[in-house]
C-alpha cells in the first residue's frame, strides 16, 4: 500500500486554511487599490519589497491577498458543487443499478447524451441563461458533473446486488428505500470518496476557465481564473500577475490527485488484498 502523500495533504491543508482564515492570513485586503504600487515586481526582483511578497497587479492589489481569498471561492466551488454532483449522481446510481431494464436504459442514455457534449459548453449556454454569478456557477458544475458519479455507482451496485445479503432484505420484507440506503449505498461509499476527491481537481480548473472568460465569478472578488485574465495582456513585463495564480490552480489539482490516488489505494478491497499477496 502506498505511504500517505504528504505534499498532497499538506497542500489541502494549506487551501483549506487559507479559505476559513483567509483575513488573518493575507497581508492586505484583496480588493484595495493603490495606484502608485501598480505592477511592483515580487520580492526576489529588483524594485520589489517585502510588503507585497508576490508584487502587485495592474490596480496595485496584492497579488498574495488576492490568491489566499481565491483560494476560499475554489474550495467553495469545489466542494458544494462536488456534494451537488455526488448526491445527484449517485442516486441514479442506485436507481440505475438496481432497478435495471427499461429504467436502467433510460438513464445510461441520459448519461451517454451528456458525455456526448462537452462539459464546457453545456456550462456556457446554462450560465449564458442564468447569468454570471458564485451561486450559479456552483449549480452549474453541480448539474454537469453528476454523470461521472452515476457510471461508478452504477457498476458498483451491479455487482453489490447480487450478494446474498440483498436477497435476505428483500425476503424480510425491507422496502426498496431501505436496501438501497442501508445496505446498498454502504458499498459504494469507498468509490465515491475517491471519485469526489479527484472531481475537486476538476471542478476548481473548471471554475477557474469559467471565470477566466468572464462567466464565472465576478470582480473585484478575487478569483484565480479572473487573476488569470487580468494578467495575459501583462504577461511580457509583469509575468508574476498570471504565474503565481496559475502555480496556485496546479499545485491544489497535483495535490488533490495524489490525494485521490492514495485513498484510491486505501479504500479499494481488491487493491489492499493485491499488496497483502504479494508479502
Amino acid at each position: 500500500m502506498k505511504q500517505a502523500p504528504v505534499g498532497g495533504l499538506t497542500i489541502l491543508f494549506l487551501l483549506i486554511v487559507a479559505a476559513f482564515f483567509a483575513e488573518l492570513i493575507a497581508p492586505h485586503s484583496p480588493v484595495d487599490q493603490d495606484i502608485t504600487q501598480a505592477l511592483s515586481p515580487p520580492f526576489f526582483l529588483e524594485g520589489g519589497t517585502g510588503a507585497h511578497f508576490l508584487g502587485t497587479d495592474e490596480l496595485g492589489r496584492d497579488i498574495l491577498s488576492r490568491i489566499i481569498f481565491g483560494a476560499r471561492i475554489s474550495l467553495v466551488v469545489g466542494f458544494i458543487a462536488v456534494a451537488i454532483s455526488g448526491f445527484i449522481g449517485t442516486w441514479f446510481g442506485l436507481i440505475s443499478g438496481y432497478f435495471g431494464g427499461k429504467v436502467d436504459s433510460v438513464i445510461m442514455r441520459l448519461v451517454d447524451i451528456q458525455l456526448s457534449m462537452p462539459y464546457i459548453l453545456i456550462a456556457l449556454a446554462l450560465i449564458g441563461a442564468l447569468g454570471p454569478s458564485l451561486r450559479n456557477i456552483i449549480i452549474v458544475i453541480g448539474i454537469t458533473s453528476w454523470v461521472d458519479y452515476a457510471r461508478v455507482v452504477r457498476g458498483e451496485v451491479l455487482s453489490i446486488k447480487e450478494n446474498e445479503f440483498v436477497d435476505l432484505a428483500k425476503i424480510a420484507g425491507c422496502s426498496t428505500y431501505r436496501i438501497l440506503l442501508k445496505h446498498i449505498f454502504p458499498g459504494v461509499v469507498n468509490s465515491l470518496i475517491v471519485l469526489g476527491t479527484l472531481m475537486l481537481g476538476r471542478i476548481i480548473i473548471f471554475e477557474a476557465a469559467l471565470s477566466f472568460l468572464g462567466l464565472g465569478v465576478q470582480p473585484p472578488t478575487p478569483s484565480w481564473g479572473i487573476m488569470l485574465a487580468d494578467g495575459r495582456q501583462y504577461l511580457t513585463y509583469a509575468w508574476w500577475l498570471a504565474t503565481f495564480p496559475g502555480f496556485a490552480i496546479m499545485l491544489v489539482v497535483l495535490g488533490t490527485n495524489l490525494v485521490g490516488d492514495w485513498l484510491r489505494d486505501l479504500l479499494d478491497p481488491k487493491q489492499r488484498a493485491a499488496v497483502r499477496g504479494k508479502r
